[in-house]
């Protein structure tokens, strides 16, 4: 069961978010706040039993914004994934969060199914992307790298990453070893220029190296 927390300073977001996830029998809310403050009191005072695995982080709030709030729960607990859920594709306001430790960034207005998705998928520890957010982070990081030059291997291995897949299953579908996914990826780091799973998927497209799935 993935425990859940939704953090948004509007109450009918809440609710909303409450009901669409209610049928989903593999998550579970555990909690809810209104601002960022309430969301890192709750983690603080929680019990290892009671923390959520994924939490569902508004950007702009009162008292303390999302990006705050988010790294000041990945402090207290760096297992806990956050997503960032917003309205927009704000580029400054997603670079923010991702800064901050924000695995995923998806927009309000997503179909359910993305919603779900992205919260099974940050549970499972991938990345989940809206096109709308990724599209803005490209913009937002549009520098041109000339001269990448990667192996096939790399090529697999980053398209893979960029479809939000682990290492596990990366080396699974590819039929090698975890180990050996690690050691292509930081290669590929190493020359697209960037040090995290978010960045690479994002630079990947940005320079036209894999083509979204």
């Amino acid at each position: 069961m993935i425990r859940l927390m939704l953090v948004d300073d509007h109450a009918l977001v809440r609710a909303g978010l409450g009901q669409l996830i209610e049928p989903a029998c593999d998550i579970e809310v555990v909690a809810q706040a209104a601002e960022g403050a309430e969301a890192v009191a709750f983690v603080r005072r929680s019990g290892s039993r009671q923390r959520p695995d994924v939490v569902l982080m508004d950007v702009s709030m009162p008292v303390l914004d999302g990006a705050a709030a988010t790294r000041q729960i990945i402090e207290l607990d760096p297992a806990i994934r956050v997503v960032a859920l917003t309205s927009f594709a704000d580029q400054h306001a997603v670079l923010a969060m991702l800064d901050a430790g924000a695995v995923g960034y998806l927009v309000k207005d997503a179909a359910p199914a993305e919603i779900l998705e992205g919260i099974r998928a940050a549970a499972r520890g991938e990345a989940p992307l809206s096109l709308a957010a990724s599209t803005a982070l490209v913009r937002a990081r549009a520098r041109r790298t000339p001269d990448v030059v990667l192996t096939a291997r790399e090529r697999d291995v980053l398209a893979l990453l960029t479809n939000g897949l682990s290492n596990r299953v990366i080396g699974r579908r590819l039929g090698i070893s975890e180990a050996t996914v690690k050691a292509h990826l930081t290669r590929v780091y190493q020359s697209i220029g960037v040090s995290d799973r978010t960045s690479a998927a994002l630079r990947a497209l940005q320079l036209g190296l894999v083509e979204r799935a």
